[in-house]
């Protein structure tokens, strides 16, 4: 299984894109505290449909101490429905690039009863995927990493790391330290099939092989998240993709 080609780049793979648009929802949510600013795939009910899937899950995730942890949180609604709706009541964690994003989520998760002081609390943390590296986070690893259209964004940025590779490239390596052994990875996309997001976290060039090239663990195939699916041209496809990966080693 190959690497797929990259995306163009676009102003939403740029960090200044989001920090203007979670700046601009602080600003309404405080004059019209209902305002709750943008939700990824809200069109497609991905959270709905993804809270559904880790439910389904067997063994079941255990509701105490499953601890979740928030690629680009945004305004911080899925781990909101995680504990409304999914009964989840251990650790959580939202984090994002964007300062803006977090207090934002933050101030969400206080006008739900829901801020990290509380013992229900929900934290969240300024933290750039891009740039940052987790060892220095203190934050260790999860039973469940989440990305909402993180890795989308990412696709889309232009910037390049050390060495001269695109920096979705090194994604990879960013989310493993954040996963137990054991633990899971779940990604929704608009941008990428699921096919191509094998791709995108092989090891190796295959699944089920040794070490990652990156040397940071591997990942196996779990299951998907389950989307309506449409026919066009007699072919057959979904507009979102969303799929579980589990961190065996």
């Amino acid at each position: 299984m190959t690497t797929p080609n990259h995306l163009d780049p676009s102003e939403l793979g740029d960090k200044t894109f989001w920090d203007e648009t979670y700046t601009s929802d602080l600003t309404h949510n405080a004059s019209i505290p209902t305002h709750i600013g943008q939700t990824w795939f809200s069109d497609s009910n991905a959270s709905t449909l993804t809270l559904k899937y880790l439910l389904s899950l067997s063994p079941p995730l255990n509701p105490a101490s499953t601890s979740f942890l928030d690629l680009g949180t945004g305004n911080g609604e899925f781990l909101f429905l995680l504990r409304s709706d999914g009964g989840f009541t251990g650790r959580m964690l939202g984090v994002d690039y964007s300062p803006a994003s977090v207090e934002l989520a933050s101030r969400l998760a206080r006008q739900k009863g829901l801020s990290a002081e509380g013992e229900a609390g929900v934290r969240f943390k300024e933290w750039n995927i891009v740039s940052g590296n987790w060892d220095d986070s203190g934050e260790g690893e999860f039973d469940v990493v989440l990305d909402k259209g993180t890795f989308d964004a990412v696709s889309l940025n232009a910037e390049t790391d050390g060495e001269g590779r695109r920096v979705c490239e090194g994604y990879r390596a960013k989310v493993l330290p954040m996963v137990k052994v054991g633990g899971m990875f779940l990604v929704t996309s608009c941008n990428w099939t699921e096919e191509e997001l094998r791709g995108w976290f092989k090891w190796n060039g295959q699944e089920g092989g040794g070490e990652g090239e990156d040397g940071v663990g591997r990942l196996e195939w779990e299951g998907r998240v389950e989307y309506p699916r449409f026919k066009f041209g007699g072919v057959e496809g979904q507009s979102v993709s969303g799929v579980c990966f589990k961190r065996v080693s």
